[in-house]
This record gives structure tokens, sequence and C-alpha cells, in this order.
């Protein structure tokens, strides 16, 4: 009868051993980059106060119905080459003093633009701006006594122009 030799290497020497733990240590790394990632960065779409916001939509809705009794309508263009946001309001009647423009980025607070504009006799302005991030952008334009406004959603570039409208 022949007798087994067996080989007398370590098991840190063979293959398998570390085949089969590469799986679970890769889960290990995975959970703590997750981890980091979940309590380093702060979440930017939970509102503290949730009431304020909630009874300050009444009031929103009052600047609504003031902008579409005056029919007003808002059209934008960025000249992304010049960097240049180009503008134009129109309305029944007259809107006089500057006009407050605000581009609020989808996901991160501190990326968000607030240009005050001055709108010449026809209503139309021009204002430099930094080359705009792809994104969904939500455009708030409003006067200075913040009595009406308009609002809405814009994903720039897919969308080159803006037209925003006051709705009954």
């Amino acid at each position: 009868m022949q007798a087994m030799t067996m080989s007398a290497t370590p098991w840190y020497r063979e293959r398998w051993p570390w085949l089969l733990m590469a799986g679970p240590a890769a889960v290990l790394v995975a959970g703590f980059y997750t981890g980091w990632l979940a309590f380093a960065q702060q979440d930017a779409l939970v509102v503290g106060d949730y009431y304020k916001r909630g009874k300050a939509i009444n009031q929103d809705l009052r600047r609504d119905r003031t902008a579409a009794a005056l029919h007003a309508a808002a059209a934008l263009r960025y000249d992304a080459a010049h960097g240049v946001l180009h503008g134009r309001l129109s309305a029944s009647a007259p809107l006089p003093g500057p006009l407050h423009v605000h581009l609020a980025h989808a996901t991160q607070p501190e990326k968000d633009l607030r240009l005050l504009v001055r709108p010449d006799a026809g209503g139309s302005f021009a204002v430099p701006l930094p080359l705009l991030e792809r994104s969904r952008w939500t455009v708030l334009v409003e006067d200075e006594r913040r009595t009406w406004r308009l609002e809405g959603q814009w994903q720039w570039p897919v969308e080159r122009e803006l037209t925003l409208a006051a709705s009954e």
C-alpha cells in the first residue's frame, strides 16, 4: 500500500483561503465607506422648522395670485459662451424697481445663486452669471417688496430657455 504524502505548506501560502476572505473583506470596506459618507455630509433636504414653512405656503399662494392678476411672465436664457443670463419680464402693468432672481440648486444649497437685476423700460435685463452646473434648478423671480412671484423648474442645459408665467 502506498502512503499519501501531504504538502507541508502553511495555509497562508495557499490561494483558496485568501480568495474566500476577499468577499467579506470587500463588504467590510464598503460598509465603513458608506457609514463615513452618511455621517460626514449633512442632509440638505430636511427642513428643521416644517411648521413655519407650511404656514408660509399660504403667503406664497397669495403672491402667485398677485402675479396672475398682473399677467406677469418672465423669459430667461443663459448664454454660456459669454456667461450672461438674459431675461425679459412682461406684465399688464409696469413693474417698477429691481427684481430678485433666485436659482436654487436641486440638492446642494451652497450652489444657490441670488441675483439682483434691474430691467430696462422694456422689461429686458442681462446679468453676468458664472457657469451653471448641469442640474435641475428651481427658478424664482420676484419683486423687491416680495408682493408677487414667478416660479418654475429649469433643467439646464437640456432646456436652453425658460418661460415662467403666472397661472390662475
